[in-house]
């Protein structure tokens, strides 16, 4: 099995269970931040069982989201049935999804984590997706977030710290953007059954120049 095949088996089993891994409600600082805008399109990297992709539908934007996992995507539209809206969910990778360039209004990374050799290529090509003016909304695990894990394991996360994030990294890869917040900060999670306790993490929010 490929690397590739085994990270999505692991994310198919993972959402392959009745209950949401990470619950239904969206993340809290996605919320914050959505709220200061107006709607428009957006998209959701990396998405999962949907819980932040229906969620802004429910607040009126066109919402166009992808994930590697086929039963992240399942429980996705189920979770969009029952709050009556309607999401565009593609499985698939950054080079597979069918988007063009300067379609979204914002985009919005939220846990997506990937190997450093990975990360940058697509941090480049989502870039692209979005206009100019466009902003961009972020929270990953930060690379001290592998302390907080080995304290609980609860709050779950990245093992290899490869997969977590510096502020420097978030604004290597983003380097032509003008960044309004960019914070590492200790909080307390409490979202499904996989993210349960205080860890690190760092957030932004930045505008494609």
């Amino acid at each position: 099995m490929t690397e590739h095949n085994s990270w999505q088996a692991m994310w198919d089993e993972r959402y392959r269970i009745e209950d949401y891994a990470y619950g239904i409600t969206p993340n809290e600082y996605l919320r914050e931040q959505l709220s200061k805008l107006t709607c428009g399109n957006i998209l959701l990297p990396a998405e999962g069982e949907g819980r932040n992709a229906v969620f802004a539908a429910t607040q009126g934007w066109n919402v166009s989201a992808f994930d590697i996992s086929v039963e992240g995507q399942k429980k996705a539209f189920l979770l969009a049935n029952k709050n009556n809206v309607t999401i565009d969910y593609h499985v698939g990778d950054s080079d597979s999804i069918p988007f063009i360039e300067e379609q979204f209004d914002a985009i919005a990374l939220i846990y997506a984590h990937f190997p450093s050799i990975e990360r940058k290529n697509i941090h480049k090509k989502l870039q692209k997706l979005l206009r100019k003016g466009g902003i961009l909304i972020f929270e990953g695990f930060s690379k001290n977030h592998i302390e907080y894990r080995k304290n609980n394991v609860n709050v779950g996360g990245p093992q290899d710290i490869d997969l977590l994030f510096s502020k420097e990294e978030i604004t290597q890869d983003f380097a032509n953007f003008d960044f309004i917040y960019l914070e590492e900060k200790e909080i307390l999670l409490n979202e499904g059954l996989f993210h349960n306790g205080i860890g690190s993490v760092i957030r932004c929010t930045a505008y494609k120049l």
